[in-house]
């Protein structure tokens, strides 16, 4: 080994020798040391790069007397650096960095150490008191700082030369130094100075012993240090410099302020001696108060960075703070109540604790007071929580109720009780989500009238949202904020705690109103549902089933808030200035209760499935998602299917409350929405259950017929109950649908041969018959001289049964099913109801016609009667000043005829001809009319133009010729803007009617040939409307299209020895 060692020492020094005598030769020798720096430069960092390599393969080659000998020509550098390159400079500070630490070591000469540490202060900061000319590079810099830690470490290593740093004659340079450091520190041009500049203080702490010395020098660090950390002009360096500084104002102050060493100091203070040494005039208790008044003005400063986003700031601010509570007690003891709320503030819960790392819990159970402290803390960050949450900057809102979550874990933790903490916790989570509420911006959704809100009852599905969206700080940006909230709420204390707080916000909600009240009551079932969370894991974790007797004391109030919500979903109907937020919260609380009881909660539907569902009807938006969610969270809780299964169970309480309602006209909007919707999302199956239903809407019409809108109200029920029973599988017996009739005309059959030869043979029967009576071939007896009994009795005795008169009783009609009796009442109601001075009802009411009448016409016998009834009032609204409910009339009449068919032959005959034939065509001559007023001349001009030369052909007295087709038809256009004028469609309507008439209606052949005529100009693009008049005369429609040139010649045929007679001319 040792051979080996003086081989490689051997070998280093063969390749050091040549370099170091070349550069003393460049330095000493050469008379132009500029000329030469080049050549110096070279020889220099080919030095550096060996000593590199060499250190990377064997440090230990290199001793004190290589780097004596290494240090020798470059000390002749370092003699004239001033005649020199900087970069010259730079790369033999370099490589005295590398002598230092691998080969002087603790072993360095102090004289040496003293002259380096003076050389190197020069070179980073200049000579005292006087300008710098040339500024010195940052590489230049850095390198000097690495140096001079390096010489500071190597100093402070051996006791004589840590003597010797504080030796009187020293201290001037030691001085400077320490300034030149703490320059570099908070005016360092790169972040890799200031972190070099860190490493030097450390050393510098490191390497002085003596506490007099740290003490002088401990206001100018602090200072600086406070300087480098205080924001805002911290958060300009970088994370790593600023944890460097924490760590170093850490670091300075536990060397010189713990209790260990200031102990003396403090007794001194404490007994009121003093002595008069020289040590004595530095260290006095004089002396340490006002260093700690001091150091808690900076503490103050360098603490603000606790509101920081970095981990490692955090951190090493966490480890300041629990540093000085645990070394600097007795010392910093002015200082405990802000280390004490920056500990907590910065504090983890969710990182894992070192057994051997020291947490602000364990020193406040080693030291009592600090508990006091907490408890003080937590106090004041609860009575200001109010007022701080007003801020408009949310990182404050949020940081101010993290920090009440911690401070409620060190209470929970150390088990802090104080009443005075729970009632001002209260007060102040009242008070400062008030403030949230009241600043929080509206959403913008402006409310609608009950009246005009469509049910669509698709969103009440399985697959829609289960979770309620928040009423309270809802908004996008408020999401945080309220996540801290409810994070607070959850995490207030242990159960019970929890419960006693929700308790007095309830007997806060029953006396209060406005915002507040809105408020105590959200956080009352946030606290409930967190302390039955809690309760609910305890007793997954601990079996307590054989603990008989024992019940959650939490229970109780979740009890007394349901009961509460329950009055408050019940009185919505009375209470109409009732905050709709504090509804939905009831609806969050019901629907809470039945995901705890699930299918136990069914008895509990009674009271609050019909509050429930008429909230579908409110005019909020929200309030209306709140209580779809609901329905379906609680038909999944109790076991239903989806909510028409809900529904369908609990019909006989649903109709049962809307029937009280309506009983005592307590009717609102939200009374028929509910049942509109009951109606909907249950079908046909809820429509026997209505009879008392309907029976209450009809008084309640009778009663209030006057009120157009709230008539218009009920029959919006009347009219869901048509629709639903009109689909309805048991609206008619088997027998009734299968008697139902076709009123529909049909095409008459073609008369073939063998009919001819039938009709020719009986007519040939009857002259035969005729001509033997006259010629008296047959006898004509008498009349019988005895009765016509006694005549037959001798041909035939079987025929006596057959003269007995019938005892036979009549059959009676197939009854009627409930659902049929109803639409039947509903029908007859609308005559009453047709001549209302609204026009909206009167177009719903003509709808409810249009659907209900293909639904009871199939039976007869209660048809027919009802369109007796209803016949005088509906023709009426043929004649309606407005065009929409002409439109329902003419759509509504022709379903009538479609389901009566020839039973109303005589109305309309009777009608045609007073009224309604020259209102047809005063409706088609307006339509003609607007028709062309909206043409445009160019189009008129550009159809003449393409038609100037195609003839019609039109029968004449000489044949047929050729007339132009704008004088051959005089028609209503189906096509182009006038089809959309309010004109065009009432013909189109009228049209519809007509063809239904003739359709399904026997009528006269004057009629006949009148609606002929109308219709005739829509007969060649209308085939509805000509096979209905074929179906009747189909000669008659013939010929008119034939006269109006609409049907295009035929080919004369042809047969063998047959001449055909010219119809056409060709």
């Amino acid at each position: 080994m040792a051979s080996n060692s003086s081989t490689a020492r051997n070998d280093f020094f063969k390749e050091l020798k040549p370099r170091c005598v070349a550069i003393n030769n460049l330095t000493v020798r050469a008379s132009d040391k500029r000329a030469n720096a080049k050549d110096l430069i070279n020889v220099v960092e080919d030095l550096s790069t060996i000593l590199d390599r060499q250190i990377s393969t064997d440090e230990t080659v290199l001793d004190e007397k290589l780097a004596d000998y290494i240090f020798f020509p470059l000390s002749n550098i370092l003699r004239n650096q001033q005649e020199y390159p900087i970069r010259l400079t730079e790369l033999t500070i370099r490589c005295l960095r590398i002598l230092i630490h691998y080969g002087w070591k603790a072993k360095i000469p102090t004289e040496l150490s003293q002259q380096l540490l003076i050389f190197l202060t020069f070179i980073i900061g200049g000579i005292p008191g006087q300008e710098r000319k040339d500024q010195v590079p940052e590489e230049t810099e850095l390198e000097a700082l690495k140096a001079l830690t390096e010489l500071i470490k190597a100093t402070g290593s051996s006791l004589a030369g840590a003597a010797a740093l504080v030796d009187a004659n020293a201290i001037p340079a030691l001085g400077h130094a320490i300034t030149v450091i703490l320059d570099s520190i908070t005016d360092g041009k790169t972040p890799d100075i200031r972190l070099e500049g860190l490493r030097a203080l450390d050393a510098l702490l490191v390497a002085i012993r003596d506490q007099t010395a740290l003490a002088t020098f401990l206001p100018g660090i602090v200072s600086s240090l406070s300087r480098l950390l205080t924001p805002p002009a911290a958060y300009k360096h970088q994370r790593r410099v600023l944890v460097g500084g924490i760590n170093a104002m850490k670091d300075v102050l536990t060397k010189v302020l713990g209790d260990i060493k200031v102990m003396g100091i403090i007794k001194k203070q404490a007994t009121g001696v003093s002595e008069n040494t020289s040590e004595s005039k530095v260290l006095s208790p004089s002396w340490l108060k006002a260093t700690v008044s001091k150091v808690k003005l900076a503490l103050a400063s360098v603490l603000k960075l606790r509101n920081a986003d970095s981990d490692d700031i955090r951190v090493a601010l966490e480890k300041l703070c629990i540093s000085l509570l645990d070394e600097c007690h007795e010392s910093l003891a002015e200082c405990v109540s802000i280390l004490v709320e920056s500990a907590m503030m910065l504090a983890n819960e969710e990182k894992e604790k070192s057994f051997f790392e020291t947490s602000l819990v364990d020193l406040a159970r080693i030291y009592p007071e600090l508990g006091d402290t907490i408890k003080t803390t937590v106090y004041n960050w609860v009575t200001s929580l109010p007022r701080i949450v007003q801020s408009s900057d949310d990182r404050i809102k949020q940081q101010a109720i993290r920090n009440l979550i911690k401070g409620q874990h060190f209470i929970t933790t150390l088990q802090i009780d104080s009443s005075i903490l729970d009632d001002s916790l209260a007060a102040s989570l009242r008070d400062s989500t008030t403030a949230l509420v009241l600043a929080s911006k509206p959403s913008g959704l402006s409310e609608l009238a009950p009246d005009a809100i469509e049910l669509n009852m698709d969103v009440v599905r399985r697959d829609g949202p289960d979770t309620f969206p928040p009423i309270l700080i809802a908004q996008e940006t408020e999401k945080s904020t309220r996540t801290a909230l409810l994070d607070l709420i959850s995490k207030v204390g242990s159960s019970s705690q929890q419960g006693k707080l929700a308790d007095d916000l309830l007997a806060y909600v029953r006396d209060s109103t406005g915002p507040s009240q809105v408020v105590s009551y959200w956080l009352a079932f946030e606290l409930v549902k967190s302390s039955l969370s809690q309760s609910s894991d305890l007793d997954d974790f601990l079996d307590l089933s054989s603990a008989n007797g024992v019940t959650d004391e939490n229970e109780p109030i979740f009890q007394e808030l349901y009961s509460f919500s329950v009055a408050v979903l019940d009185s919505q109907a009375e209470a109409e200035e009732v905050d709709w937020r504090l509804q939905a919260l009831a609806l969050e609380v019901t629907t809470f209760a039945a995901s705890r009881m699930k299918e136990n909660f069914r008895p509990e539907l009674i009271d609050v499935l019909y509050p429930i569902t008429t909230f579908m009807g409110s005019g909020v938006p929200k309030l209306r998602d709140h209580a779809i969610i609901s329905l379906n969270s609680i038909a999944t809780a109790c076991g239903y299917s989806n909510v028409t299964d809900l529904i369908i169970e609990n019909v006989d309480y649903m109709v049962n409350s809307v029937s009280l309602r309506l009983n005592t006209f307590d009717i609102s909007p939200a009374s028929t929405q509910v049942l509109r919707m009951m109606i909907r999302l249950t079908g046909p199956k809820l429509i026997p259950y209505l009879d008392d239903v309907i029976a209450s809407i009809f008084a309640a019409l009778d009663n209030y017929h006057g009120y157009s809108l709230f008539a218009e109200s009920l029959f919006s029920v009347l009219t869901e109950v048509v629709q639903q029973g009109a689909r309805s599988d048991h609206l008619l017996l088997d027998e009734v649908k299968s008697s139902a009739k076709d009123h529909k005309k049909a095409l008459q059959e073609i008369a073939t041969i063998d009919n001819l030869y039938d009709i020719l043979s009986s007519r040939i029967e009857k002259q035969e018959k005729r001509q033997l009576e006259e010629l008296g071939h047959e006898k004509i007896e008498s009349h019988p001289e005895r009765p016509w009994k006694e005549i037959n009795s001798t041909t035939s005795e079987t025929n006596e049964d057959e003269e007995e008169p019938s005892t036979e009783v009549e059959k009676l009609p197939p009854p009627k099913t409930p659902t049929f009796k109803i639409l039947t009442r509903i029908t007859d109601l609308t005559q009453h109801y047709l001549t209302s001075p609204s026009p909206t009802l009167r177009k719903s009411l003509l709808n409810l016609l249009t659907t209900v009448c293909p639904a009871l016409s199939p039976d007869e016998d209660a048809f027919l009667p009802l369109v007796n009834s209803i016949w005088p009032v509906l023709v009426e609204r043929l004649y309606d000043s407005e065009p929409f409910v002409v439109f329902s009339a003419c759509k509504a009449l022709a379903t009538l005829c479609r389901g009566a068919g020839d039973f109303l032959s005589t109305r309309i005959k009777t009608e045609w001809w007073d009224k309604l034939g020259g209102w047809c065509r005063k409706i088609k001559a307006d339509a003609t009319q607007s028709s062309n007023k909206g043409k445009s001349k160019t189009k008129a001009n550009r159809d003449d133009k393409q038609d100037r030369d195609i003839l019609i052909p039109v029968r004449s007295g000489n044949g047929v010729e050729g007339k132009e087709p704008g004088k051959a038809v005089e028609a209503v256009p189906s096509t182009g803007l006038g089809r959309f004028t309010q004109a065009a469609q009432t013909w189109e309507a009228v049209q519809e009617l007509l063809v239904a008439i003739v359709s399904f209606v026997q009528i006269d052949d004057d009629i006949f040939d009148q609606i002929l005529l109308l219709l005739a100009d829509t007969l060649r693009t209308n085939r509805e409307a000509k096979a209905a008049l074929e179906a009747v005369d189909p000669d008659a429609v013939w010929l008119l299209m034939y006269e109006r040139g609409m049907i295009e010649p035929m080919e004369k045929p042809t047969l063998p020895g047959v001449a055909f007679v010219s119809l056409w001319n060709t």
